[in-house]
């Protein structure tokens, strides 16, 4: 969203913030030490296909929590669908 703050003073943006899975996406980068796409590309190569199937393999083989293996998985498997 932008708008003006008067007449010949510059315009300001001001970013909508994240949400829904993508929201979770800063804390993962940081906590885990890899960037999102790195997880997305695991989520994708796997022979997994099921939501839950995906989010108990990345809790149990690469030692994610739930909140954070279930945000990776909706977001993936969202844009596979789109």
């Amino acid at each position: 969203m932008s708008f003006g703050l008067g007449a010949g003073l510059p315009f300001m943006t001001v970013t909508e913030p994240v949400k829904g899975p993508a929201s979770y996406f800063p804390s993962i980068e940081k906590k885990y030490g890899k960037p999102i796409p790195y997880w997305k590309d695991l989520i994708r190569a796997s022979p997994l296909a099921r939501h839950s199937e995906l989010v108990a393999w990345l809790k149990a083989e690469h030692g994610l929590g739930h909140g954070h293996a279930n945000a990776l998985v909706a977001h993936t498997l969202a844009e596979t669908k789109s």
